[in-house]
């Protein structure tokens, strides 16, 4: 199954930009460049928060918004790949806290990019809730 299409130009300084079908960055040493690990987070905490939506949605659970965090550390050995992450989610108003923890929890197992960074990095999830 093909995922999708992305098309990315680059000059030989590391200018660049990624052209998707819905939009485009700026990519690398320019003002506003995008660098390749946080493309990389970013991809992680999108898949995930689309996949935990979905889960919340079939359970028929409520909340007004979402901030996620992410970071990670990679190993110092060549190719430094990642060795951990940390997905960090505060819910605001949500109205069953055990509930979104498990849609939460369902949301990762079930994001196929959550699912092969773990199979070279620790991935841990942090949810909290908050009241706004």
């Amino acid at each position: 199954m093909k995922a999708d299409t992305v098309k990315l130009t680059f000059d030989k300084n590391f200018v660049g930009e990624m052209t998707s079908p819905t939009g485009t960055v700026k990519l690398g040493s320019q003002e506003n460049g995008v660098q390749p690990y946080h493309l990389f987070f970013g991809a992680i905490a999108s898949c995930f928060y689309a996949t935990f939506l979905s889960v919340a949605n079939k359970m028929r659970l409520t909340f007004s918004d979402v901030d996620i965090e992410m970071n990670g550390n990679k190993r110092d050995e060549t190719p430094a790949t990642l060795d951990y992450v940390k997905i960090e989610m505060v819910v605001y108003n949500g109205n069953d806290e055990e509930k979104l923890k498990k849609a939460a929890e369902l949301g990762a197992k079930y994001c196929s990019i959550h699912e092969t960074v773990s199979k070279v990095a620790k991935v841990d999830l942090i949810v909290t809730f908050k009241n706004r």
